[in-house]
């Protein structure tokens, strides 16, 4: 391994940190936070990181890598400050999510899992992002930027590209870096935790019409499914 006495030294403890989160004997469920930590030091689950990790964990390398391997959020070549997530799964395809990833891929120069020339951006066509209701959807670092339309995108990608600070329509105030946010899913709290709205209107419309109509949820009733259920078993 190639790193500094300082940094193995660091990274060692924080990985005992995260062991000591699980019960004793179950040192091995340790193993997907301490990816996100290696990640969080080299920008990408790198061959330093997955020896460091193995030695750790008393796996073999091609243990370790077999999992980094399964999963997108690993990455295995380093990874720019910001991954700009855009979904063009069918929903957000449809309200505009193809035209944004277009729109931005060819601003930036790279197609999907590539970083531009300056390591600041890396595109990524994202499956779903798991906010439907806010489509076209696009995250940076898995913050969420909704409501997005090609000409919003672009900024957003020049702002990332100057430097100068995002922020995500709900969630963190302001983006993190991509170092930034695998050490937070390490499970290592930023203190960013709190900020921002975690719910849009959209998402909370249910309980705005409930509580407008005076709607409640439904009781159960003895002697109906639940006991009826009861007896075939």
């Amino acid at each position: 391994m190639s790193y500094t006495q300082e940094v193995e030294a660091r990274l060692r403890a924080e990985s005992a940190e995260i062991i000591g989160r699980y019960p004793t004997g179950h040192a091995r469920s340790a193993l997907l936070p301490m990816l996100h930590l290696v990640q969080s030091e080299d920008g990408y689950v790198s061959p330093d990181g997955i020896a460091l990790v193995a030695d750790i964990l008393g796996l073999s390398r091609p243990e370790v890598s077999a999992v980094a391997t399964f999963y997108t959020q690993y990455k295995r070549h380093p990874n720019g400050d910001y991954l700009v997530g855009v979904c063009t799964n069918a929903l957000c395809a449809v309200m505009g999510g193809d035209a944004i990833w277009d729109a931005v891929s060819e601003h930036v120069g790279v197609g999907s899992d590539e970083t531009n020339e300056s390591g600041r951006i890396t595109l990524e066509r994202i499956e779903c992002n798991a906010a439907c209701d806010y489509a076209p959807v696009v995250m940076v670092n898995w913050e969420f930027f909704d409501n997005q339309t090609p000409e919003s995108a672009l900024a957003l990608v020049d702002d990332l590209e100057a430097g100068r600070p995002v922020h995500p329509t709900r969630g963190a105030a302001v983006a993190p870096t991509f170092k930034e946010v695998e050490h937070t899913l390490a499970g290592f709290l930023d203190g960013h935790e709190n900020e921002g709205p975690s719910a849009g209107e959209p998402s909370l419309l249910g309980c705005k019409l409930a509580a407008e109509n005076d709607w409640t949820e439904p009781v159960a009733v003895a002697g109906t499914e639940g006991e009826q259920g009861g007896e075939q078993a």
